[in-house]
């Protein structure tokens, strides 16, 4: 059985593996975003290129889907960058695993005496950054407060109003909506893909008995990373459409 390395700073526990996997993440959708849009043609356009129009248009008609096309673009930007972040750092704990034995600063690295008597001594230091709550959290966190700060930027009147619809008596129940959105939003990617990755550690456990299984469920893994991103960033954009768009689509 392995165990995550924490980094003990202050009153605060850093999981290490979760941040080494969130800076490739990073990097990674930075790199691809920068590869996409790299040298455009009109006459001769690259493979890249056109796979880099075929999912803008993807994402146009996901976000179109949510709110009237004429509001649409503002949303690109956010849209892209969420599905795209989102369905690498899902499939990141898929490639390979990366573990070690601790011997030195066992302590500091979450390592107790009671585990190494249980004979828990690997560490695992590589996994899918939405494998954590914290992560999926922080996600929901950042969407939570771009749909409220949009809905009081932009549509102020209705976004208020909607709290007492359709009579006073229901807005306790209002509020509550509002805060199980991203809490919603943060636990089911983040138990969609911690599943798969305790039950591909399962399957390891097996040995080389368990490669078909292996293969078979990574390949199902990689259609269940692509369905949770596109779930988060579908829902992201029905709420910003709920909360700062309500009233046009009233009158549609």
């Amino acid at each position: 059985m392995h165990d995550f390395p924490i980094w003990q700073l202050g009153p605060l526990q850093i999981d290490v593996a979760t941040w080494i996997a969130l800076l490739v993440s990073v990097i990674v959708t930075f790199v691809v975003a920068r590869l996409a849009v790299r040298n455009l043609s009109v006459d001769n356009p690259s493979k890249m290129q056109n796979f880099l129009e075929w999912a803008v248009d993807f994402v146009h008609n996901l976000i179109g889907s949510a709110m009237p096309l004429n509001r649409v673009k503002p949303f690109m930007s956010l849209g892209l960058t969420l599905i795209m972040f989102i369905f690498i750092s899902n499939l990141l704990g898929l490639p390979f695993g990366i573990v070690t034995e601790p011997h030195h600063e066992i302590e500091s690295l979450g390592i107790t005496k009671e585990m190494l008597e249980h004979g828990h001594v690997a560490l695992a230091w590589w996994k899918s950054p939405t494998a954590d709550i914290s992560v999926t959290a922080g996600l929901a966190v950042i969407v939570f407060v771009i749909v409220h700060f949009l809905g009081l930027k932009q549509n102020k009147k209705h976004y208020l109003k909607h709290y007492f619809q359709p009579y006073p008596i229901f807005f306790p129940i209002n509020l509550i909506e509002t805060i199980s959105k991203p809490v919603t939003l943060a636990l089911r990617l983040y138990a969609n893909i911690f599943a798969g990755e305790v039950l591909i550690s399962t399957i390891l456990m097996i040995g080389w008995y368990g490669t078909p299984f292996l293969i078979a469920w990574q390949g199902f893994s990689l259609f269940v990373g692509a369905i949770q991103a596109f779930l988060f960033t579908m829902l992201t954009m029905v709420y910003i459409s709920q909360a700062a768009i309500h009233d046009e689509a009233e009158h549609h």
